[in-house]
């Protein structure tokens, strides 16, 4: 059974994305084998957030598909938020994909857990957190139809590291 990392890229790659752009960490290493695994998306590796959120605004622009940027949480969500609010600005679509702390320590204060609900409240479109691994397939799906949808714009995705490594029954 694939795993909720897995059915994130091939919804991905199913809707013609074939390169995303990150800092890689480890909040979200299930995400990122899960990339190395699928042959048709290009991980593009940059050395700050804001950088790589930024290319994913260009790339979106030059191919009209949604970009698509990965990063840690805290000061990774952080860095990233530029790139969100110039897509906000610009009605360019955008997913964030954030790596978050394990489910059982959401809201709990842990070490770089943000609410992105609130923070990313007035320049994303839809601000999203999968809790559950057969969320993954919805949640996504829902992501790129906001992004896509009406005024295009950016949209976020919290992903607790654990939940992204779980069996994902969902299609």
């Amino acid at each position: 059974m694939a795993t909720a990392a897995e059915r994130i890229v091939e919804f991905l790659a199913a809707q013609g994305i074939d390169r995303a752009f990150c800092v890689p960490g480890e909040s979200y290493i299930a995400l990122l084998d899960a990339l190395h695994a699928h042959a048709s998306l290009d991980l593009v590796t940059c050395r700050s957030e804001g950088g790589a959120g930024f290319m994913a605004v260009a790339d979106a622009k030059l191919t009209g598909r949604p970009g698509v940027v990965l990063v840690s949480r805290g000061p990774g969500a952080c860095n990233a938020s530029i790139a969100v609010h110039t897509a906000e600005q610009d009605a360019v679509p955008l997913i964030l994909l954030v790596g978050q702390v394990e489910k059982r320590d959401l809201r709990r204060n842990a070490f770089q857990e943000i609410d992105y609900a609130n923070m990313f409240r007035g320049v994303a479109k839809w601000v999203g957190e999968v809790t559950d691994p057969d969320q993954a397939p919805e949640f996504i799906a829902r992501a790129y139809a906001q992004a896509m949808g009406g005024v295009p714009g950016p949209v976020v995705l919290s992903l607790p590291e654990d939940v992204l490594a779980m069996a994902c029954a969902a299609p």
